[in-house]
């Protein structure tokens, strides 16, 4: 099979992925660019809403700096809908056999979704060893994580759902933690009042977050074999 790069060697620095719902695609460029300033070049456009391709396309032509990706993808249309729109990575919030097959086929790296022992078991049998665990905070968290790195310590993670300001650190503390996706750094107020300066400013405060000692993301690594 195919080799498809790491998304967590896409920017092996940066902590924190910020999830983005947007509404109205006019925004999407002034927000990349604020989220690349603040240090945060990794960018999910979640397929939620119409606008979500839109952006994508908008960002990919107009903010190289950014790494724009697409999450929620569900389905192997999803997926080629994103890459064709210029997602550089693409997030599930699961995983089927067909979605796992599509993914692969999109040739950008991928995070298919994960929320037990049995699933992260599943995926190494594929040749995953990049996962988002979601919904983070409701499966488990920080101990249910800390569990999974001794017997399965090949598999590393992006926690996302739940996670917060306050709790990201204890994720990016643990050794199986590449980084955290969140949605903190673009409170709705920010986004509605177009507040670019604020978000910037959460965003760069969410950039330095990863606490002393947590393990930087290796650059080797792949989403899938």
């Amino acid at each position: 099979m195919p080799r498809t790069p790491g998304l967590f060697a896409l920017a092996p620095h940066a902590p924190v992925v910020p999830v983005v719902v947007i509404e109205d695609a006019a925004d999407a460029v002034p927000l990349a660019r604020a989220l690349v300033a603040g240090g945060l070049p990794l960018i999910e456009f979640t397929l939620r809403t119409p606008a979500a391709l839109d952006a994508v396309r908008a960002v990919a032509a107009e903010v190289p700096e950014a790494v724009v990706g697409a999450g929620t993808v569900v389905s192997a249309a999803g997926a080629a809908d994103a890459v064709r729109a210029g997602a550089r990575f693409l997030v599930s919030p699961g995983c089927s056999r067909r979605l796992l097959g599509a993914l692969r086929e999109s040739g950008v790296p991928f995070l298919p979704g994960v929320s037990t022992a049995s699933e992260v078991l599943a995926l190494l049998d594929e040749g995953v060893t990049e996962l988002k665990f979601f919904p983070a905070e409701a499966a488990g968290g920080v101990p249910y994580l800390k569990s999974l790195a001794g017997p399965l310590p090949q598999a590393r993670f992006c926690p996302t759902g739940g996670v917060s300001a306050a709790s990201a650190p204890a994720y990016l503390a643990l050794p199986n933690v590449a980084c955290v996706g969140g949605t903190w750094m673009l409170p709705p107020d920010a986004l509605a009042a177009r507040d670019w300066a604020r978000v910037e400013a959460l965003a760069r405060e969410a950039a330095g977050l990863r606490t002393a000692g947590a393990p930087a993301a290796a650059g080797g690594s792949t989403s899938g074999a």
